[in-house]
């Protein structure tokens, strides 16, 4: 074996670990999802509006804590390295799940989504580990792998948090069982950051590491300022960020939307959940590379906003329950669209910068997470209480389009692909 196929079986096997990381990560996220919200309604006395009141807060809190801490820890990584930050994210989510076990109100339950949006700007960290282990023409593909890590663990993750809380449970530890996911969560946390601890190694060498930790780098204006500097980046973040705006719109309205059009009860949401994140993860793991290697990042990223945009549209315009599910291999190109960004984002700077980087695009998901629910959320209520537009139930569907229109413009523009950055660690009194 020559010693590039061993660099490339190291390589391999480096992404091997943060790939198993990640899925770990993202399966114990996604048991909490089904529970949540039904926790939340028992300590507001069974209130579904107040619940409802609750849960926007919630989000909005969450989104704020990645705001502000997905550039520190972007930012820390760049110095220290991504292992240590890796275990303090994950070491932070097992203490958080395992708070949310024991939380006797309302307000110590918020207390701890808080510690979870602070840890939860780990996947920046995962996402610049990435970059570090993969070379810049593989990079697209290999976020693919992330982006299915992330999808399998929200799609096996809130059925089996279904299953934890589900009436079997209940008769087996009682009430208990509603706290039951989040114990299950802490656990596979702290098996994470065992396995971070003892196994995952170290992706970032010394000689590459930011040489100082810069206070004005870390904060969320910092983080944005980077952005704006980079010339080669600040068209692609928003080509980001118009996204990530857009990608609440089904979190926000799809049970609340699919329910009052179609009719459709507990059971086809939950399938046609399954279903759309089993063709996402298709996507990721089985068309990403091909598609890249035909048509490079730029084109992967125009497919995705064109699929995303398109899909949105059937989706809003759909006016039967099949015809909405016709839409959803439409909507499935979408995938394509965060590989094909982050292989172009992640040539823009050097390795030195990388955490940097994913720290800023997390704080702008931070803001997105924010906007979005509000944004959509307030809209379906609008075009449902106002006569004139009770015909538009996808009105904030229809909006996401519009964003993810305008996001195809802007990638048409700014995502022409340029060579791996050379650029040399920056010096200590850098912006």
């Amino acid at each position: 074996m020559n010693i590039s196929d061993g660099a490339s079986s190291r390589r391999k096997a480096a992404f091997g670990f943060i790939f198993a990381s990640a899925l770990l990560n993202a399966v114990s996220f996604g048991i909490t999802i089904p529970v949540l919200p039904a926790l939340i309604k028992e300590f507001a006395g069974g209130d579904t509006a107040s619940a409802a009141e609750w849960i926007m807060v919630f989000g909005a809190v969450w989104g704020l804590m990645q705001f502000i801490f997905g550039p520190i820890l972007g930012v820390l990584s760049d110095r220290i390295g991504r292992r240590p930050v890796l275990l303090i994210s994950f070491l932070g989510l097992a203490f958080d799940f395992l708070f949310l076990v024991f939380a006797p109100s309302l307000m110590w339950l918020f207390l701890a989504r808080i510690v979870n949006g602070m840890t939860a700007a780990s996947f920046s960290t995962a996402n610049a580990y990435v970059a570090d282990v993969t070379p810049p023409e593989q990079r697209a593909r290999y976020f693919g792998f992330m982006g299915a890590s992330f999808g399998f663990g929200f799609l096996i993750g809130p059925v089996l948090g279904g299953l934890l809380a589900g009436p079997f449970m209940v008769s087996l530890v009682g009430d208990f069982a509603i706290r039951l996911p989040f114990a299950v969560a802490g656990v596979l946390a702290l098996l994470n950051f065992l396995y971070g601890l003892f196994v995952l190694p170290e992706s970032l060498p010394p000689e590459k590491r930011s040489p100082t930790f810069d206070w004005r780098r870390a904060n969320p204006v910092g983080a944005l300022r980077f952005l704006k500097e980079e010339g080669r980046l600040i068209g692609l973040a928003s080509v980001g960020f118009l996204f990530q705006i857009a990608h609440n719109v089904l979190p926000a309205v799809f049970v609340l939307y699919t329910g009052y059009r179609y009719g459709w009860d507990i059971q086809t949401i939950s399938l046609t959940m399954f279903l759309t994140g089993a063709l996402g993860i298709f996507m990721q793991t089985v068309v990403v590379g091909p598609v890249v290697r035909r048509v490079g990042e730029r084109g992967a990223l125009l497919i995705g906003c064109a699929g995303a945009a398109l899909g949105f549209l059937a989706y809003g315009l759909a006016p039967t329950g099949l015809l909405y599910l016709a839409a959803a291999p439409l909507f499935a190109l979408s995938n394509l669209l965060s590989p094909g960004l982050q292989g172009l984002m992640t040539r823009r700077v050097g390795p030195e910068a990388q955490g940097r980087l994913q720290g800023a695009n997390q704080s702008l998901t931070g803001i997105a997470t924010i906007i979005g629910p509000f944004l959509f959320g307030g809209s379906f209520a609008y075009a449902l209480t106002h006569e004139s537009l009770s015909a538009w139930p996808g009105l904030p569907i229809l909006i996401a389009s519009g964003l993810m229109f305008a996001a195809f413009g802007v990638a048409c523009r700014y995502g022409r692909p340029v060579p791996a950055s050379p650029v040399a660690a920056p010096s200590p009194g850098g912006g």
